[in-house]
């Protein structure tokens, strides 16, 4: 289509207005026309406005607010874009524009197409996660931290040399929230070149600034115990807290005078913790152990009850005084050793020679002695704490490994037989009635109901 134009603009044709009808050679071969009705488009008051907003809403000033850009129903509809003809004067739209023309396709709802080309791009807000690993652990709130301080400067007040080991039990009790009889290790901890005083920067510096304080009393106790190049607890590392609790436990005074039996009652003291909370019998404690135990609770209890008999788990005298005297009366020579001839004896021979090869084989424990054939003390606290509380899972291990003649973590009806023939026998030539094995059996499948198929049983 070609077109010669010479004349006002204001005389075109209205016809000619419809520029969607117009092909691109038509308006590429009259620029000039394009070109005068895009200037009296632009000095429109409505059309300066109008740009400043699109401007505005590619910085980032404002919201979109032009007509088809709005997706909900409340949208502004009269935000069209200025119109060029006067009001009242608007030509009429062609015939064909109400259906469309066929070579301009339909838009859906969305950005208008005179709208602005520049898109809104809608970045994702980056999440600001907060630090949940700390190396050193996590350090204490502020208000904690002041408060410990507080406490800190009223406990060194008159001491600006530091505090000496007899006068640090205060220090360890009311701000350190640990038994008392953990000051020697505490104060040592802190005290690393062995100056015999801790100052207060001293303190704060390990206790605050190396944030002991945010961490539970099992962290605490662990960190404090334990060797600076380990990641566990050896039995030595107890020591030094028995040691203590010797010393100032009310409870204990009578033990001052025999030094022998002092030794002799942290070592089973040591000796039960392990049975108990190092359940894989390696002897090294780990961290994750000490918090699935109740030895904290115990310590705690220990500290604050001045009868230590009634500390039950493992601090009480009157368990390592039946303990020891059976070991005495077993070992007759007092080498400090017991052979099979020994063990036997046991109970009052309660315990078969089955039973006692197979306690001797190190099948459910490997003895700490280094004497062939000989059980230690330590080796016979293991058993008779598992002889004497069988319901513990220790004990229950203990035994079943005992038990488990192949070691395939199965007892069938065999083994059990196997170990039950010796006690028929005894009953037998001690003129009692017999107990028959399948009685016996039939009793523990009721009360156990094993979960394998009838007669075997397995650790559970």
């Amino acid at each position: 289509m070609d077109m010669d134009f010479n004349g006002d603009v204001a005389s075109l044709d209205a016809e000619l207005l419809q520029l969607a009808e117009l092909s691109p050679l038509a308006i590429k071969a009259n620029a000039f026309v394009a070109e005068k009705l895009f200037d009296q488009w632009l000095s429109l008051p409505e059309t300066y406005s109008l740009v400043k907003t699109l401007l505005n809403n590619a910085k980032g000033v404002g919201p979109l607010n032009v007509s088809g850009t709005s997706s909900g129903t409340n949208a502004v509809v009269n935000n069209s874009l200025p119109s060029m003809f006067p009001a009242g004067s608007t030509p009429p739209l062609s015939p064909r524009s109400s259906s469309g023309s066929p070579r301009i396709p339909k838009h859906r709802a969305g950005l208008s197409v005179l709208g602005s080309p520049l898109k809104l791009v809608n970045e994702p807000v980056k999440e600001l996660i907060p630090q949940f690993y700390f190396l050193n652990g996590r350090p204490p709130p502020n208000e904690l931290k002041e408060r410990c301080l507080f406490r800190t400067n009223q406990f060194f007040y008159g001491h600006v040399d530091g505090l000496q080991m007899h006068e640090f039990k205060p220090v360890t009790k009311e701000i350190c929230k640990l038994p008392s009889f953990f000051s020697t290790a505490l104060f040592r901890k802190i005290d690393a070149d062995c100056t015999g005083i801790v100052t207060r920067d001293a303190f704060v510096n390990y206790w605050i600034n190396g944030n002991m304080l945010s961490k539970d009393i099992a962290t605490q106790v662990y960190t404090i115990l334990k060797q600076p190049d380990t990641k566990y607890l050896a039995q030595g590392d107890f020591k030094s807290v028995l040691q203590e609790l010797l010393a100032t436990h009310p409870g204990l005074e009578f033990l001052q005078s025999t030094p022998e039996f002092q030794e002799r009652y942290a070592e089973t003291v040591i000796y039960r913790i392990f049975y108990y909370v190092n359940r894989s019998g390696n002897g090294r404690l780990t961290l994750r152990e000490l918090k699935r135990s109740n030895l904290i609770a115990a310590m705690q209890h220990a500290d604050e009850e001045e009868d230590i008999n009634k500390v039950l788990r493992y601090f009480s005298y009157e368990h390592f005084y039946v303990m020891y005297c059976k070991f005495w009366e077993l070992d007759t020579d007092h080498d400090f050793l017991i052979d099979k001839e020994n063990l036997i004896r046991y109970g009052n021979h309660a315990l078969t020679y089955r039973i006692v090869d197979r306690i001797f084989s190190q099948v459910p424990r490997k003895f700490t002695s280094k004497v062939e054939g000989k059980m230690g003390y330590e080796d016979f606290i293991y058993f008779i704490l598992s002889e004497e509380d069988k319901s513990s899972e220790p004990s229950l291990e203990y035994w079943f490994k005992c038990i488990d003649l192949d070691g395939n973590g199965i007892i069938t009806r065999n083994e059990m037989q196997f170990f039950y023939e010796e006690q028929l026998h005894r009953m037998e030539c001690m003129a009692q009635e017999p107990v028959l094995f399948e009685d016996i059996l039939c009793q523990i499948v009721d009360m156990i109901s094993p979960e394998v198929n009838f007669p075997k049983i397995v650790f559970d």
